[in-house]
Parts: C-alpha cells; structure tokens; sequence
C-alpha cells in the first residue's frame, strides 16, 4: 500500500465549538469574568458566523483580539476567545494556517484555562496538517495525545501523519497503542495502513497478523511477502513464503516456482535448488526447461560449481540450445574446470551456434591446461583469424609463428 499524502479529506476536521460546545456559559465559567460588552460582542460574532458571514467575522474578532493585546486577566481571556473566532472564521473559508496562527497564539495568552488550552492545541494540529504542514501538525498531535490520553481517530490521523514522514518507528508506536485495544474494528484500509508501517519499521511479524485473519488466504501470505519485497527485504520475503508453503496455502505450480525464485534472489539459491530437485523428484514440477534453467541458475547463484556445472550440462542436454552450452562454457572456464570449458564449447559447434573469436580463445586455454598443445594452437589460431589480439600471444608462449 503506498501512504497517502495528508489532505483536507482524509483528515475529515471538523471544527469545534466557537467559542466552546458551551457557548458563551461555558466560556465565562472557565476563565476570568468578562465584561457585558465583551460577552455581547462575542456573541454578535458567533451568530454571525452560525449564519455564514465568515470574512466578515474573520476580520471583526482579528481586530477584537489586536485592540484587547496587553490588557488586564479578562481582556486576555476575551482576547483568546476573539483569536479562536477568528480561527474558525478562516477555517471555514479554506485559510487553514492563518487560523492554526492564530489558535497558536491563543494558547500562548496566560490565563487561558488548560483544558481550553489544550483543545485549541488539537485544534491546531488539525489544522497545520489539513494546511500541509505535516511535521508541525504530527508534533502538535503527538503533544496533545500525551497530554489528553488521546482517542482512537486522533492516533489514527498521527499514524497516518507519521507514515507520510517515513518516521516508521513513531508510526509504529502509535500502532502499538491502537492494537492495545484490539483491531476487531479496523477497517481494511486501516490495516493495510498499520501493515505498511510495521513492514517499513521492519516489524514484519506484526505487518503479517494484520494482513486478515484467515492464515488460510493464499492472499494474505502473497501480500506479506509483497510487502517484504516492497521494503527490499527479499530474504524475509522468502521466508514469509516459505512459511505459506509449509503451511499447505501456497502450494500451486507457481507458488513453488516464486518460493524458488524468492530463495534466489534473497540470498539463499542452494535452498530454492534443493526444493526444485526435490520437487521435480516427486513429479511435484515437471522437468521442462524453464525448471531445469531455475534449478542450474540458483546452483550457480550459490557457487556450487559441481552442481551448477551439472545443472547447466543436464538443461544443455535437454533443449539442445547452444545458449546453454555457451553458458556451461563461460562458468565452467570462469571455474578452472577446463575439460568441462573443452566439452561444451565442442557441443556448443555440434548444435549449430555461432563460434567467436572468444570462444576459440577460451577453448585454446583450456587445452593448454589439459597439456594438449597441439590443439591448444590450433585453437589460439582460428582465434587469431577472427581477430583477438590475445591470440598471437598465446601462440608466442607456444613458440609459434
């Protein structure tokens, strides 16, 4: 799953009250009294606002808050509930930093109560992550989770928020407060969410339990090891998928043959050999050369050069192809296996393939290795002829002219 940016959308804010779910009540009984004027004032606002004037109001409690700067206790208070005014008036319209502005520098009035305080710190986040600035809303976040004790949709946004940093390990932590509570209710985007944080903080244990509950699935295994290859992982991929296997899910022609190539490509080739000899002994895969050509490729991927020299032979065999003994050729000289090197290159001319001035080089090697100088030059001269500088000098070692 990739993470999604943060938007307006998947944050889903929904402001909160103007001047609190209490209204002007709830305000006078929190912080210091206000004067009449100021409580009318404020509530001229909140219905002009409840009734859509949003500029207007913006601009009216921005202007409240200037003049009320550096006031008395109830001036202050009067002058955070005219910036949270403010604040929901820009919000409305779409401004969402100048309104986390100016809840920021609500919270920093003294003699704001501390749950107000800490309201508008939520608030703020909200707004500085619809806004995109995602570190700060994330920091804001996560100091309003440890203050507040936090809730489910809260945690879930800073997850998400986390992930779109890459800071996986935070991201994870958070999980890790989620599932405390179970994850009966996660939905399925949610858990591939939670699946790709724990993949990328590299928890992959954890990333595979919330794949889906039916160990059973066939997808659930494929996704756990795609994920382990997304995050370049392809060891651990091969042994998700190994486990699959194990566990009689991931038992097609196909799986066995991606069990194979996993093995291969996450470090442990002599493993994916072994099952693909094993499993064509049992007539499980049938020996056509697309097994033979695996089964020869992961032998030599683990340097096992009797084998894969074997592999290669017995696959050249098979399909006839001077390709193949090219290949046995170039592995078994790379080697040191010198009469192999002689072998194949005579079976790559029997099967038609066309011979290069680099193949008669490696030829003419390779006899003179086996002590059969005579073919050795006769090797290094047709490698003369088609051009390889290095032929004349074997041919000089040899005292030929």
């Amino acid at each position: 799953m990739t993470v999604r940016r943060l938007s307006k959308r998947c944050l889903s804010l929904v402001l909160v009250g103007l001047i609190g779910c209490g209204g002007i009540s709830l305000a006078r009984a929190e912080g210091p009294a206000l004067r009449a004027d100021m409580i009318q004032a404020l509530q001229s606002m909140q219905s002009q606002l409840e009734s859509g004037d949003d500029a207007a109001v913006a601009s009216r409690a921005a202007d409240s808050a200037s003049r009320l700067e550096g006031g008395n206790a109830a001036d202050r208070w009067a002058r955070a509930l005219f910036l949270q005014l403010a604040a929901s008036a820009n919000a409305r319209q779409g401004h969402d930093l100048q309104a986390a502005e100016q809840l920021a520098e609500a919270r920093r009035i003294d003699d704001v109560p501390d749950a107000r305080r800490l309201s508008w710190l939520l608030q703020e986040a909200r707004l500085r992550l619809s806004g995109g600035q995602t570190r700060q809303g994330a920091d804001l976040l996560t100091r309003w989770v440890e203050r507040s004790g936090g809730d489910d949709a809260s945690r879930w946004l800073l997850v998400q928020a986390r992930a779109s940093l890459e800071e996986w390990s935070a991201a994870a932590n958070s999980l890790d407060r989620l599932r405390a509570s179970g994850t009966e209710g996660w939905s399925q985007s949610q858990r591939q969410l939670a699946s790709t944080v724990y993949q990328q903080a590299g928890r992959f244990d954890d990333a595979l339990t919330l794949l889906g509950d039916d160990a059973s699935s066939p997808g659930v295994w494929r996704r756990a090891a795609g994920l382990a290859q997304q995050a370049g992982d392809d060891g651990r991929a091969a042994a998700i998928w190994e486990s699959g296997w194990r566990r009689g899910v991931l038992t097609s022609d196909d799986d066995l043959v991606q069990l194979a190539r996993l093995h291969i490509a996450g470090g442990t080739p002599a493993r994916a050999a072994e099952h693909l000899e094993d499993w064509l002994d049992s007539g499980r895969l049938d020996s056509g050369g697309a097994n033979l050509r695996l089964i020869a490729q992961a032998w030599t991927a683990a340097r096992d050069h009797g084998r894969a020299l074997s592999a290669w032979k017995t696959l050249a065999e098979k399909s006839g192809r001077a390709e193949d003994w090219q290949q046995l050729a170039e592995l078994a000289y790379g080697w040191g296996e010198w009469q192999t090197t002689r072998d194949a290159l005579s079976r790559l001319r029997e099967a038609g393939g066309e011979i290069s001035g680099r193949d008669w080089l490696l030829q003419g090697i390779a006899s003179l290795q086996l002590g059969d100088r005579e073919a050795a030059r006769n090797a290094f001269q047709q490698a003369r002829t088609a051009g390889v500088e290095q032929a004349q000098q074997w041919l000089d070692s040899l005292g030929s002219a």
